[in-house]
């Protein structure tokens, strides 16, 4: 109840500021002013749609992995990532699990690809690629990136606590790796066998992948 009152007022709080960022491009005269103006707001928009995105779920009900990380990793694109020349690389599965579940695993995936900003990638980007599976009853999700951050640079941190925190609540396997050519980070838990049965196997091709740059 607590952390969905707060979800509730966060909601409001980035309601309010985009109301005054539009209030005040349009009171200016300045065509300039105007347009750095409306970049403000659809910035806020796209926080905000990560922010929606990441919240606690209100029903437990079975869901699409794949619908719902394509909408939180292009939310994290466009407010995150576009500015930095930094490509996510989605490789789609379609599958079902218990959006409670989606949730803990979507803010895994949502610390992990801000970790991977803040420490693997210089002024020149690079890329953050996500997959995630199903096979023998399990659920497999990948981040990967091709960073430059040393071995020597990557000490725990807090995003690190967070994430093995959310994997046990989600009680999950998690292991994380870094290398000479970049970090890999790899989450492993029980599928939900209420929600359906468990896809076939399928080859992977071209379409499998979803670019957001």
């Amino acid at each position: 109840m607590l952390l969905r009152e707060i979800t509730h007022r966060v909601n409001n709080e980035f309601a309010s500021a985009i109301q005054v960022v539009s209030l005040a491009a349009a009171r200016s005269g300045d065509r300039n002013v105007k347009a750095a103006l409306t970049g403000v707001m659809e910035q806020l928009h796209n926080y905000a749609r990560v922010h929606h995105a990441l919240q606690m779920p209100a029903n437990n009900d079975c869901i699409d992995v794949s619908a719902y990380l394509r909408e939180l990793c292009g939310s994290i694109s466009r407010s995150k990532l576009e500015n930095r020349n930094i490509e996510l690389v989605l490789v789609e599965r379609p599958f079902r699990i218990s959006s409670e579940r989606c949730w803990l695993m979507g803010m895994i995936v949502s610390e992990l690809i801000t970790n991977a900003v803040r420490h693997a990638f210089d002024r020149h980007g690079g890329t953050i690629r996500l997959e995630c599976r199903t096979f023998a009853g399990f659920v497999e999700c990948r981040v990967s990136d091709n960073g430059s951050a040393s071995t020597a640079d990557v000490r725990p941190g807090r995003g690190l606590r967070i994430i093995e925190a959310l994997a046990q609540a989600l009680g999950a396997d998690f292991q994380f790796d870094v290398g000479e050519d970049g970090s890999e980070a790899a989450l492993m838990f029980p599928i939900d066998q209420d929600c359906c049965d468990e896809p076939k196997p399928a080859r992977r091709t071209a379409t499998d992948a979803a670019h957001f740059l």
